[in-house]
């Protein structure tokens, strides 16, 4: 192993993991001129997978809502999404990145009524529909709901359908293109991205303040250290891990931080009765149930249609994203409930292609909600200080994407000490994260 080479940077920022909770974390953060290479504080974006975007910053659905949220989480739901139309705008996110409002409906092959709602991550654990946490709109006349209803879901006679978001309330897009957009905006402000790189140990001077973190090529093992005074964890579902490694060992009052994962598995197909949307027309979202699970169902701009739903907790989390096996007969049971969905009205056509398969991870709490903030010193261990921060932004669940942008916004606001765009009160290291500190 060769010697650690000293990266010559002071009062930089250390961003670990970069999904898109990283990525727009970077993002934002680089738009400050206080925290532009600049100003001689670097951004520096941290990921051990050789590929980046492999889990759900790639795979998830990319399905955006304004008001589907929790209490707790309202205000950053709001600020988010309003920051994705913001930036399609800007940013002609249409054509970069698949961004179009969406009408989003509720499907029964039989009319059933609605149980109770479910909030958090509540519905995506309990094998329920996320259509759970929508709001109650007005029933539409049998005409107008007609129009609601896309080509490419196959009717049931006897079937119910009813409208649970509109253009104004949700949206959608391809969040492994949103992520390659954001990444090169960040780069392009001077953000030094490392792919296949691990942190494996938090430096201190000697008054025991935070001064780098060693980081180390996973593939070469080759060492080097960056300088810095503020650390940010946004490492999804391995965030857990890296909070381990970095500080589980400098103290045994170090607690583990409660993040877990949630595998999903999920299609991109192409059907003959989607052939896009043109400019102007929006798309469509379904939530529905089949069997066992709960399919989502979300036809994109360009012509594809992307489906999923069936979750697992017991799939083991590989090192890295980029580890993760399909299982077969999972993805049989997803393809099945594609053909019944989606395919011809004659039960013996399947004319349903399949672009790709997927299977991507989320990061979970088990009280539902992300965790947004800075970790007191007091949790860091050992007597750590940390001057600029260690902040952690992880466990968003299924909200990942669309909170991403908000996450960012909010968290480039806390680590410089401005005021906050969105209320974030609820999502800090309060008992629920770590107990009482020690």
């Amino acid at each position: 192993m060769t010697s650690p080479t000293a990266v010559n940077t002071v009062g930089g920022t250390v961003i670990l993991g970069a999904g898109i909770i990283g990525v727009s974390t970077a993002y934002y953060l680089s738009q400050s001129s206080s925290s532009s290479s600049s100003s001689g504080e670097e951004i520096h974006l941290i990921d051990p997978a050789p590929t980046l975007f492999w889990s759900a910053s790639g795979f998830a659905g990319g399905f955006l809502a304004r008001n589907w949220f929790a209490p707790e989480v309202s205000s950053l739901g709001a600020l988010s999404f309003a920051e994705h139309a913001r930036l399609a705008a800007a940013h002609d996110g249409r054509r970069n990145w698949s961004y179009a409002p969406s009408t989003s409906l509720g499907y029964s092959a039989v009319a059933a009524d609605k149980g109770v709602k479910k909030r958090g991550d509540d519905w995506l654990r309990s094998g329920t529909s996320r259509a759970e946490a929508a709001p109650e709109l007005p029933k539409l006349s049998v005409e107008d709901l007609k129009k609601k209803v896309p080509a490419w879901l196959r009717r049931r006679q006897g079937d119910d359908v009813e409208v649970i978001g509109t253009k104004g309330d949700a949206a959608q897009l391809d969040p492994e293109r949103l992520c390659q957009f954001l990444l090169g905006e960040a780069e392009g402000r001077g953000v030094k991205v490392s792919k296949g790189t691990e942190a494996v140990e938090v430096l201190k001077d000697e008054q025991e303040v935070i001064s780098g973190v060693r980081v180390r090529d996973v593939k070469t093992g080759e060492e080097r250290v960056i300088k810095c005074s503020r650390i940010i964890i946004t490492a999804g579902c391995w965030s857990g891990q890296v909070w381990e490694k970095l500080f589980g060992a400098t103290s045994e009052t170090v607690k583990k931080l409660p993040v877990t994962s949630l595998a999903g598995y999920s299609l991109v197909v192409k059907s003959p009765r989607w052939a896009g949307a043109v400019d102007g027309e929006g798309c469509h979202a379904v939530y529905t149930s089949h069997d066992a699970f709960c399919p989502e169902i979300f036809s994109r701009v360009g012509g594809q249609i992307y489906f999923a739903g069936l979750n697992s907790a017991t799939v083991l989390l590989p090192s890295v994203a980029e580890g993760s096996k399909v299982q077969t007969e999972s993805m049989e049971l997803v393809k099945q409930a594609a053909r019944e969905l989606l395919g011809a009205e004659d039960d013996g056509v399947d004319d349903l292609e399949v672009v790709r398969e997927g299977l991507c991870f989320r990061p979970v709490t088990p009280w539902g909600l992300p965790i947004i903030a800075r970790v007191p010193d007091e949790h860091l261990g050992g007597g750590i200080q940390a001057e600029g921060g260690v902040f952690v932004a992880t466990g968003h669940g299924p909200w990942g994407i669309s909170m991403s942008l908000g996450t960012g916004i909010v968290m480039s606001e806390l680590v410089q000490g401005r005021q906050l765009s969105a209320d974030i009160s609820a999502l800090g290291f309060d008992e629920k994260v770590f107990g009482k500190a020690a």
